[in-house]
């Protein structure tokens, strides 16, 4: 787990909950490996345990993580797909669907914005 929950506008639960969905999306927290306790998560963050049930809750509610009465919360299975299949949808609604509208306003064609698209991914990556 990384450092600490950045200041923002989201309320801390909030920011917890994605914290996790994050550690879910990048293997640092695999389907059926436990998640760590309300208590560890509140004495790692400095915040209230309250806060962090709060933004655990919304994981199970969403059917991301279980708990097990007595011995944990663990990362429920297809959690990553369901993740990521939301956050995948999120971004088009987000990013690409304003892309495309601009592009359209700009006269672009599909293959001007995936040769602009292609040329920003691979400079991108270059960096990495």
């Amino acid at each position: 787990m990384s450092g600490t929950v950045h200041p923002d506008n989201r309320p801390l639960f909030i920011q917890i909950k994605e914290k996790i969905e994050d550690q879910i999306v990048n293997d640092q927290l695999l389907e059926g490996e436990q998640v760590p306790s309300t208590t560890q998560l509140s004495q790692f963050y400095k915040i209230n345990h309250i806060t962090v049930l709060k933004g655990i809750n919304l994981l199970v509610d969403a059917g991301l993580i279980y708990k097990k009465r007595g011995v944990g919360m663990f990362v429920a299975d297809g959690a990553k797909a369901m993740l990521l299949r939301t956050r995948k949808n999120a971004f088009a609604e987000h990013y690409v669907v304003p892309m495309v509208q601009e592009a359209d306003k700009l006269g672009l064609s599909v293959d001007e914005l995936f040769q602009i698209i292609t040329q920003l991914k691979g400079s991108d990556s270059r960096e990495s």
